[in-house]
């Protein structure tokens, strides 16, 4: 049997796949052939490498070359050239502005020198689909041993605590304290359970997502140590039916660890047994909290439930729950292999470890990236996403998804961190971070997050279905250009109250885009209402498109493509522009050659 001395990893992630990878990963395996190397070299369909902005994207090791946007028709060049002759394909390497014509391997570049992988450690590096791949880089060390040394379930708590690790869905609950609940927690007839949330539903989130496509695995057999230190007897990983590549995954990685007997009765010949199943979610948001995501599973619409009593003593089927998000997972095995004192040397006193991010909006490196606690959102802008494009100014980034805070440009030095994020008005979230330019209209950026609030409420507690969709009318109300001041402070007082009184998390975070915004940006606010004007030009009641007599030659070219027929004028005269007819469109700017057209 010939010795592998290239693997060629390519990215079958989402991003990537939906770019055509598959093909490119055949290509390689063709071409692979038909030059005899097949058996020299092996093509690996991997997760998320994270520099999503341009993939597809292809790794070759050892040298460690990454090869950005490629296309099938590349394949039988870069096998040639790269994997034949030892020559460099410099004109698909991914290179950075700065970087001139030097060969950069991602792991030199800024967007990765900042980052620290524990979470996200074996997406891009391992074929996700093999278990055996899962278990070369040190996949089922930590189940083995402590099933083999019969270790007690408190030692395994007390390690989950020492290391500092909060939960990742949001709240950054402390982790060890609920698998503790939940061990102490009695069940009537003995039957506890152990749950993933995998239904992300953050508009422009994608860090679970990335983690089940590329390591699922790392999640079976975190699941699997929690329900040994909390005494549990089933699983459920909770993942949205949109999601197909996840799906497909985590089901055939579910099988692999029942034939390897790591999943099932009498796990590694132990005595302890445990098994997973799937539930498909049906992409309802509101079936990210703990308690709807649990009816679900139990076969009823999404609603939450009040709390107390809490999951950990009356969660699923009314038994104790154990009930943690995907990333959370993600880092359970990492810290176990290495030590809880490792992972709390990494980030803040008060948030440990590191935290994943979708890393998105007005950014050049959109992307995802894993960084320690305590970085600051500069070091994600400028230096690992790139800064913003188009030479336009960094105004604010949301952070926490829908039910987050805008963070403004004069904040840009804050470290990533729970509190130092609750402290002006945002929050961690699952991860999701979306960067806004000076284009961006931040009254038109609460009232979006707030539409999807709305569309999202399952309508089961007063507050969140009326008191939400109230709040959207009133910044609806000031789009248009007809607000008031008086309508600032109801908004303002209609957002305190729906905090105090909505039933779950999805009601009482929904107020803090519009809350931060106003504490923020509220001179746009002011604009909108007294000035009737929007600052950013995106507000289509508040703006209108006039041309200038001195620069229009007449072409007639923006009368020939108005869809409303609005402007009118002869050959080589200015043209007019009936203000009565515009919808705002802005195509005639858009076809302007003259700079005639002005967005006023």
């Amino acid at each position: 049997m010939s010795r592998i001395r290239s693997h060629v990893m390519v990215c079958c992630g989402t991003g990537c796949t939906s770019s055509e990878s598959p093909k490119i990963a055949e290509a390689f395996e063709k071409q692979l052939k038909l030059s005899d190397l097949d058996k020299e070299v092996k093509v690996v369909r991997t997760g998320c490498f994270g520099l999503c902005a341009i993939g597809p994207i292809v790794m070759i090791f050892p040298e460690g070359a990454c090869y950005s946007r490629v296309t099938a028709e590349d394949v039988p060049e870069i096998v040639q050239e790269h994997l034949v002759k030892g020559r460099i394909v410099k004109r698909l390497l991914h290179m950075e502005s700065d970087a001139g014509d030097a060969v950069t391997s991602l792991a030199e570049t800024k967007f990765y020198k900042h980052q620290q992988r524990i979470a996200l450690r074996n997406c891009g590096v391992i074929d996700p689909e093999s278990i055996d791949e899962y278990i070369g880089v040190d996949g089922y060390l930590a189940l083995s041993r402590i099933l083999e040394n019969h270790v007690d379930p408190q030692t395994i708590i007390d390690t989950i605590k020492a290391s500092g690790l909060r939960g990742r869905g949001g709240a950054g609950f402390p982790s060890g304290n609920k698998w503790q609940f939940t061990k102490d927690a009695v069940s009537p007839d003995g039957v506890k359970y152990v749950c993933c949330n995998a239904d992300e539903g953050d508009p422009g989130a994608f860090m679970d997502r990335s983690v089940l496509e590329g390591d699922p695995f790392s999640i079976l057999e975190a699941m699997t140590i929690a329900a040994y230190a909390i005494g549990g007897t089933h699983g459920y990983i909770y993942v949205r039916a949109e999601y197909p590549i996840a799906v497909k995954r985590l089901q055939k990685a579910i099988e692999l660890a029942r034939e390897y007997g790591l999943l099932g009765q009498d796990i590694l010949n132990s005595g302890f047994s445990f098994d997973i199943e799937l539930r498909l979610g049906a992409g309802a948001f509101v079936c990210g909290e703990e308690t709807a995501l649990m009816t679900s599973i139990e076969g009823h619409r999404g609603e939450p439930r009040p709390r107390p009593p809490f999951p950990a003593v009356k969660g699923l089927f009314q038994r104790p729950t154990l009930l943690n998000n995907v990333e959370t997972y993600a880092n359970i095995t990492w810290i176990l292999n290495n030590g809880a004192d490792k992972f709390a040397a990494i980030g803040t006193e008060k948030s440990k470890g590191t935290k994943v991010f979708a890393l998105g909006g007005k950014i050049t490196n959109t992307g995802l990236v894993e960084i320690p606690m305590g970085t600051t959102l500069r070091t994600i802008i400028e230096d690992i996403g790139g800064g913003v494009p188009g030479g336009k100014k960094f105004k604010a980034a949301q952070t926490g998804g829908p039910s987050g805070g805008c963070i403004p440009a004069s904040l840009i030095d804050t470290p990533i961190d729970y509190d130092s994020l609750l402290s002006i008005g945002s929050m961690m979230g699952s991860g999701g971070l979306i960067v806004m330019d000076e284009d961006n209209c931040m009254v038109d950026i609460a009232k979006f997050f707030l539409s999807f609030i709305v569309d999202e409420s399952c309508g089961k507690c007063t507050p969140c279905r009326i008191g939400t969709k109230r709040l959207y009318d009133l910044l609806c109300k000031i789009t248009d250009g007809e607000g008031t001041l008086e309508d600032l402070d109801t908004i303002e007082e209609l957002c305190y109250h729906l905090k105090d009184s909505a039933l779950c998390a999805l009601g009482q975070s929904a107020p803090n885009p519009v809350l931060s915004t106003l504490k923020y940006f509220r001179d746009e606010y002011v604009a909108h209402v007294v000035e009737k004007r929007c600052p950013a030009g995106v507000c289509k009641n508040l703006i209108r498109y006039i041309i200038t007599p001195d620069k229009c030659r007449g072409c007639t070219l923006c009368a020939r493509n108005c869809p409303a027929g609005a402007i009118t004028g002869a050959i080589k005269a200015p043209h007019v522009i009936d203000t009565t007819k515009c919808i705002k469109c802005g195509v005639c700017l858009s076809n302007c050659r003259f700079d005639a057209i002005v967005k006023m």
